[in-house]
Parts: C-alpha cells; sequence; structure tokens
C-alpha cells in the first residue's frame, strides 16, 4: 500500500511538472494578491466611514430636535407654577372693586407677593444683597454716583433702584444702584 501512495505522489508530481509555464501567464491560485487585500480593506474603511458619518449625522439631527423642543417647552414649568399666583391677582382685582378695608386688600397683596417670590425661589431665583456692599461691574449697574456721606461709603453701593436677582448662582439681572464716590 506504501508503494501504490508512492506511485500516484510521483505520478502527479509529473503532471504538474510537465505543464510548461509560458510568459506572461499566472498560475491561478486561491492566494490574495496584496493589492487585492488593500482593496478589500479600503471597501471595509469607507464602509466604515460612511456609517459613522450617517450614525453622527443622525446624532446631530436629534439633538438639534430635542434643543428646540426644550427651548420651547422650557418656560412651560414656571408658567404652570405662576397659574396660580395669576389667579390670587384676579381675586384680589375683583375684591378690590367692592372693598372698602384698605388693611385687608393690603394684606392680601402682601400674601401674593409671598407667595410668588416662594415659587420663584424654588425654581432657583434668588434676590441679590447690593446695599452696603462694594460696587461690583460685575453684579451691579452704576445708574448714578453721588457724595458719599463718610469715607467708609465711597466706592460701595448706597441705593437700589431695581433688585438684582440670581438664577442657579448665576446672574440673571444686574442691580442698577446708585454708588458713592
Amino acid at each position: 500500500m506504501l508503494k501504490k501512495k508512492k506511485k500516484e505522489d510521483f505520478e502527479n508530481s509529473a503532471l504538474t511538472d510537465e505543464v510548461p509555464a509560458t510568459e506572461g501567464s499566472q498560475v491561478e491560485t486561491d492566494e490574495e494578491t496584496p493589492e487585492q487585500l488593500l482593496k478589500q480593506e479600503i471597501a471595509l474603511a469607507n464602509d466604515k466611514y460612511l456609517r459613522l458619518y450617517a450614525e453622527f449625522d443622525n446624532f446631530r439631527r436629534r439633538t438639534i430636535k430635542e434643543r428646540q423642543e426644550l427651548l420651547q417647552t422650557a418656560g412651560l414649568d414656571v408658567i404652570v407654577s405662576l397659574l396660580p399666583v395669576l389667579d390670587d391677582f384676579d381675586r384680589a382685582s375683583r375684591h378690590m372693586e367692592n372693598s372698602t378695608d384698605v388693611k385687608a386688600v393690603k394684606e392680601g397683596v402682601v400674601f401674593i407677593q409671598q407667595k410668588l417670590k416662594n415659587i420663584l425661589g424654588q425654581k432657583g431665583l434668588k434676590e441679590m444683597q447690593s446695599i452696603g456692599t462694594a460696587f461690583d461691574p460685575e453684579l451691579h449697574e452704576a445708574i448714578t454716583n453721588i457724595p458719599a456721606p463718610n469715607d467708609e461709603q465711597k466706592g460701595k453701593v448706597l441705593d437700589e433702584a431695581e433688585k438684582g436677582y440670581y438664577l442657579n448662582e448665576k446672574v440673571a439681572r444686574h442691580a442698577k444702584v446708585v454708588v458713592g464716590n
């Protein structure tokens, strides 16, 4: 049996040796050339690039849409929380028309003001304390300068025309102040 196998191997090798190799003809093999491998790598890279680009484009569109929706509904929460205050003002207006007791009306208005301040405080709004502090152009807007009553009050806020406010630790509105010089 061993002799038979050797004979078959010898005949197979003889057959392959007998095939004449002509110039310019290539022997076809199952192995891929380096050019073909590079073309496949380039095709894979292009496919990966196109998929990544499409994914990024979808992400960009989605974030733009979400941002627009957020801007359209950003104030909704605050407005809904302020509606009871608006209702209170409506009731106070109706009551003021028929009321002769000024003290009761005044108490009602103060109550509504406190309710409004509490709601805005829950949303992150905080009053800025300016009077007696040093003038800071980051926080204050000077509307006028007046002579300071003493040297200690030079460069400090003496009066406040409009209160300043912080919203979540950022300046929402600069205080309009009178500064001593």
